[in-house]
């Protein structure tokens, strides 16, 4: 996290972050560095269906067709969070900690959504452990994916 603080802080990036399953676990983790209020713009905790369709503005055709824990979903509360927040780049988390399977989908499924300039990149990965586990778990990945992006997008970073 350190290390996406200084990128952000360096480049002057602003992040947002949407978070269902997480439950704001990145905003801590993030909000805990010092000066990172220079970039980090904010979270939204949108842990019931009913967040995402009123506050986030997805459709609920979209809910109800593909689920919360979703590529589609994740993609989505990644873009209007950036739109909301206005922030150059958003992460977003949903997925199913447990204890049991959730839409029919198992424990330790994980979608993150980046939007990050004019592009949208989601990931799916099935985690395993406590519920505590699997959203440290994906906490980590998801910075491992926003430096991936930062890092083979350099090129634009010359704000």
């Amino acid at each position: 996290m350190e290390e996406l603080a200084d990128i952000l802080k360096e480049k002057n990036i602003s992040i947002a972050s949407v978070e269902s399953f997480t439950v704001g676990a990145f905003a801590n983790k993030i909000g805990s560095i010092q000066g990172i209020s220079q970039v980090y713009r904010g979270s939204l905790v949108s842990y019931q269906s009913r967040i995402k369709r009123d506050v986030l503005h997805i459709d609920q055709d979209i809910i109800d067709t593909y689920g919360v824990v979703s590529n589609e979903v994740a993609g989505l509360m990644a873009i209007h969070g950036k739109e909301m927040f206005s922030s150059d780049i958003c992460i977003s988390f949903t997925g199913n900690a447990g204890p049991t399977a959730m839409e029919g989908k198992p424990v330790g499924l994980v979608y993150i959504g980046i939007a990050y300039l004019d592009m949208i990149q989601t990931y799916c990965f099935e985690l395993s452990g406590t519920r505590n586990d699997i959203k440290n778990q994906a906490v980590s990945l998801g910075v491992e994916k926003i430096l991936e992006i930062l890092k083979k997008n350099e090129h634009f970073l010359c704000i």
